[in-house]
């Protein structure tokens, strides 16, 4: 084949690829495959009829340049994992700022519930966490380890059970935004009511000093993630509840996504809380200054991640846009 006609015949389909290696052109991963493919085959057979010829040098040039897309938009696919929680994730709690600071005050306001409700009524807290616990929890305190609960089984066991758990509960209360931002609010009230009236058993029990400090070693992280699940459950409702310019079924669809980015988001958390429920918690006399460094820590992660980092990253990337 002479060269003139060579280009005429593939000419068209080289444009194409410049347009696409300068960004001019979207391509799907696969697409870029085939013109990689393509070109390398068009510059072995140019090579071979061709090999002193400008075309040559052009289609050599023309392969590097699509090579360089395809391994930029590996790169890309590899770092997405980790953009998830240090771009998506922060970008959904900022713009669920109202939400998270909702859910913050509907769960502190029924602990003070929980615990009012416990200290005012000697039955409450056995119609709150059953006969079984609140017997086997005296009988603790009797031997001396009130929170010998904590080391009943073994770590390993526990840490599985306790993380699931943790997940389980956290995805309800989302999932009960489903039936508007009321569903979320009866969760957290409940476990708002429990972990008040638990607090408040120890306290009457003149345990608190000791069960307090054990407690919170896991308990600020998982107390935590469960405000900012319930924080996404408000989301997902309000999105339904209040569409604006959307769609109801648009709106719906956009919040569910920012919510489920949030449980997901989570999941680190859960792990970390169930790691020291697990395997530090029960031992549950340690020295108090151990006791402090956790919980500082875990409260500064929290608070850095959930509240500070989300603004970090919008001043850097810009809030994110509703799809």
């Amino acid at each position: 084949m002479r060269e003139a006609a060579f280009i005429k015949q593939n000419k068209s389909r080289w444009e194409e690829f410049e347009r696409i290696v300068k960004d001019q052109q979207p391509a799907s991963p696969d697409r870029l495959g085939e013109l990689f493919i393509q070109v390398t085959d068009d510059l072995s057979f140019a090579r071979t009829q061709y090999p002193e010829s400008r075309v040559t040098q052009y289609l050599n040039t023309l392969a590097s340049r699509v090579h360089l897309k395809i391994y930029k938009n590996k790169r890309e696919e590899a770092g997405r994992f980790a953009r998830f929680w240090k771009r998506d994730v922060p970008l959904a709690i900022y713009e669920a700022r109202k939400p998270l600071l909702y859910s913050f005050v509907v769960f502190t306001v029924t602990m003070i519930i929980g615990a009012v409700s416990t200290l005012h009524d000697d039955t409450f807290v056995r119609l709150i966490l059953g006969d079984g616990y609140v017997n086997m929890t005296l009988e603790n305190i009797e031997q001396g380890n009130p929170t010998a609960v904590y080391g009943n089984s073994s770590a390993a066991q526990m840490f599985l059970r306790i993380t699931w758990n943790n997940v389980r509960v956290s995805f309800i209360v989302f999932v009960a935004g489903l039936f508007t931002s009321l569903g979320t609010g009866l969760l957290l009230l409940h476990n708002g009511i429990v972990i008040g009236s638990f607090i408040a058993f120890f306290y009457q029990q003149n345990q608190l000093s000791h069960a307090l400090p054990v407690i919170m070693l896991h308990g600020t992280i998982e107390l935590s993630s469960l405000v900012v699940a319930g924080a996404a459950g408000f989301v997902m409702g309000n999105g339904l509840l209040f569409p604006g310019t959307y769609s109801r079924l648009a709106s719906f669809m956009i919040a569910a996504r920012k919510g489920l980015v949030m449980i997901i988001g989570l999941s680190p958390f859960f792990v970390i809380a169930g790691f020291i429920e697990s395997f530090i918690t029960r031992h549950a006399f340690m020295h108090w200054a151990i006791k402090a460094m956790i919980i500082a820590l875990s409260a500064l992660l929290m608070i850095y991640y959930f509240v500070i980092y989300p603004r970090v990253v919008v001043r850097k990337h810009g809030r994110q846009k509703d799809h």
